[in-house]
């Protein structure tokens, strides 16, 4: 923590955040212009409940090496703090939305400012920072980097009620994390509507219950001296508190029922409105008291009023509220600042301070350790019978062998899948990562399979049954090269049909800049005893169509191992992708592999091969024998196995000069003009695109129990309905 800051000089330095905040809203709505005459938008009530908050954050708390999560519509707050410190020149100040300037909310990637965490998606920003911590106690475990500090969330009540919250607070491993802190602006207002009753008794219950420390910042100094103005606020729930806040000092004189002679109106209305988390002295005293507490972490809970100090102040309507310019040159004269010129520098005892934090703020750049490269194959012969979940299993014990400096950065998550995803031979191998060394009461019974050693040194870490959880840590294992200059290769499994649940957090941590691979298996009907409910249908689009990601559906062993190396070489640095494997438990004869290293990552490969075909059945994953069985009864069918359905659509793209792929790979692998019917154990229309004629084989209903061939007849993906295409299509 840092020394002892003089609170006037703190206050003038909150009152110019505020300003500004209120001010970059106000410019980009306004005053630029605007063409297209679409609301600009922003949120000036939510940032200004939060400005005490950060000014007592930033200027008296943090110090270089924390790590701040800002709540996505306090975005002006940032950017206004970015400003003071020194690290957002006044040029941008009017950017907010503007293309090329300010982010609608915090982004690690496209601000031009320093932001720790992007933000943006409810729930997601306020749990980085949990897997932000455990990322980098796992890269410090394991690699020489410097000690990192606090790790904060500053969120907004209403987003307490996202589950993303829930699932993160109460896996076992967070509450062990000392170093992370939430900051709750409890402003008892959401987007539409006062948050009913009263909820921060509970949710503080949640969190203890769960094992954290709390800290409430309740009240300021006048309701401090007024023990009967705090019993009455206390008994009122939220919905009374925010309508007397829209009340004259003669009508709230009315409503309380208190003795309240001896406060004048405007004191009167003052004292009502002195919430902790407008008090800076009391936000810098909870946020010591969570700082003192290293073997848990905290939640500080900050009483705040939404839109506090603007003439929206505690309106349930004022969420998205735009002051107009009456309002905001009044605003202004409240403030002493200058309408007219809204971004003059602060002088004065406030600028030094700024200049001071800005100094003891700065971080030097983190220069990145390049990643060991990659071998092209990991010289195993793919023989008999295996499916690619199996092959995927066998692949960290081949390259533990043979690329030992590669495995050492391989970091597997799971959500309490991890055997039955086929890492027991890894996990057997690494270890269980956990934050300090666990017994394994276990480890004289014969009996298991595999050992399930816990300690600060393994390298696969297994967290409780939450997808979100799982991407949420992924996608911050796969920062750690731009954070600590430690890149990770990092590898999560998860059931495919579960990919849809995690879809959301899993793509804002690549747009946040994390890399990494999700591997989702067993997929499709061919789970055929699992029922219809675990039946993915729709991951291989949303493969195609996640944005910062290539996305692989192997047949064979080796396509498998060959794209996964290639996959793992692009993680951890600058322009590196994410990748997606969508895997099968279905054994496939390793015989009918005829492709090269080269044909599998970029796309596919000619299985069978025919000079001159009438027909050609483009198969991708678990049903290539569907596909050879029926081009053996065709005689004059060609079969092009598909590795990557997501990279034959970019070369479709490239064939038009839209994208990066390559436009020569669709077009030797599809001559124009030859029919083709595609067959894939998902929805049909992921395969559309390849050519013209095309008949396109999939499944597009929910499965149900059975032996997979009578599922693939039910869905008309057998051999049978293969060949019934192919000669509808040849007329």
């Amino acid at each position: 923590m840092t020394a002892e800051i003089d609170l006037e000089t703190l206050k003038r330095v909150e009152q110019r955040v505020l300003w500004l905040a209120a001010s970059i809203v106000h410019h980009a709505n306004r005053v630029r212009p605007n063409p297209s005459g679409v609301k600009v938008g922003g949120h000036q009530a939510s940032s200004a409940s939060m400005v005490s908050l950060m000014t007592a954050l930033y200027f008296a708390v943090l110090e270089a090496p924390d790590r701040v999560s800002v709540k996505p519509h306090a975005s002006p707050v940032l950017h206004a703090i970015n400003h003071l410190l020194g690290r957002l020149d006044a040029k941008y100040l009017t950017t907010l939305r503007q293309f090329g300037g300010l982010q609608s909310y915090p982004s690690r990637t496209k601000d031009p400012d320093p932001v720790d965490y992007s933000t943006g998606s409810v729930g997601l920003g306020a749990t980085a920072p949990i897997w932000g911590a455990l990322a980098h106690r796992y890269v410090a475990g394991h690699f020489d980097v410097a000690r990192g500090g606090r790790q904060i969330a500053l969120i907004g009540d209403a987003e307490l009620d996202e589950g993303a919250c829930w699932e993160a607070i109460a896996d076992p491993m967070v509450a062990r994390l000392g170093e992370v802190m939430w900051v709750v602006d409890l402003n008892r207002q959401s987007l539409d509507r006062v948050v009913p009753d009263i909820a921060a008794g509970r949710l503080a219950a949640m969190f203890e219950a769960a094992g954290w420390h709390t800290v409430m910042v309740k009240y300021g100094p006048r309701l401090a001296q007024r023990p009967d103005l705090r019993a009455r606020i206390d008994a009122m729930p939220n919905e009374e508190y925010q309508r007397l806040l829209r009340s004259d000092a003669p009508d709230l004189r009315r409503r309380l029922e208190v003795d309240t002679d001896d406060l004048g109106d405007d004191d009167l209305l003052a004292t009502f409105r002195d919430l902790g988390g407008h008090d800076l002295a009391g936000l810098i005293d909870g946020y010591r008291q969570a700082d003192a507490v290293k073997d848990r972490p905290s939640v500080v809970f900050a009483y705040t009023i939404k839109g506090w100090s603007l003439p929206t102040e505690g309106h349930p309507a004022n969420h998205s509220a735009l002051l107009n310019h009456a309002q905001y040159r009044e605003f202004a004269a409240k403030l002493g600042e200058d309408p007219d010129a809204p971004f003059q520098p602060l002088d004065g005892a406030a600028g030094e301070l700024c200049r001071t934090v800005g100094e003891r703020l700065r971080r030097e750049p983190t220069p990145a350790v390049p990643t060991p490269t990659l071998p092209p194959d990991l010289g195993r012969k793919h023989t008999g019978k295996a499916s690619t979940q199996q092959a995927f299993g066998r692949f960290f014990v081949d390259l533990t062998r043979e690329a030992p400096a590669v495995a050492d950065r391989v970091v597997t998550v799971s959500p309490d899948v991890g055997t039955s995803t086929n890492l027991g031979g890894w996990i057997n191998k690494a270890g269980i990562w956990n934050p300090g060394d666990r017994i394994d009461w276990f480890a004289d019974d014969t009996d298991t399979l595999v050992r399930w050693r816990e300690s600060d040194h393994g390298r696969h870490i297994e967290l409780g049954i939450a997808e979100v959880n799982l991407v949420g840590l992924l996608g911050e294992l796969g920062a750690t090269w731009s954070r600590d200059g430690q890149p990770l290769l990092p590898v999560g499994t998860i059931y495919d049909p579960f990919v849809s649940r995690a879809l959301e957090p899993w793509s804002f941590g690549i747009y946040a800049g994390g890399q990494s691979i999700l591997v989702g298996t067993p997929s499709g009907v061919t789970l055929g005893p699992e029922g219809g409910a675990h039946q993915s249908v729709i991951t291989p689009s949303i493969g195609i169509e996640q944005p910062g990601c290539v996305a692989y559906e192997p047949a064979f062993g080796q396509d498998f191992e060959w794209c996964f190396l290639h996959a793992l070489s692009q993680l951890g640095k600058p322009g590196g992708t994410s990748a997606y494997f969508r895997l099968s438990t279905r054994p496939i004869d390793q015989t009918h592999h005829t492709g090269t290293r080269e044909e599998a990552i970029a796309g596919g490969y000619r299985l069978k091969r025919l000079e001159r075909p009438r027909v050609i059945i483009a198969v991708m994953g678990a049903l290539v024998p569907e596909a050879l069985e029926a081009a053996a009864i065709l005689e004059d069918a060609e079969v092009v196995c598909i590795t990557s359905a997501d990279l034959l659509f970019r070369s479709f793209q490239a064939r038009s000069g839209f994208g990066d792929g390559n436009p020569d790979t669709l077009t030797a692998l599809f001559p124009p003009g030859v029919p083709i019917v595609s067959l894939v154990d998902g929805h049909p229309h992921t395969l559309a695109f390849l050519g013209s004629p095309i008949t396109c084989l999939g499944v597009q209903r929910f499965g149900q129990a059975g032996d997979i061939l009578e599922l693939y007849q039910h869905h008309e993906i057998d051999a049978e309905s293969v060949v019934g295409a192919a000669l509808d299509l040849l007329g």
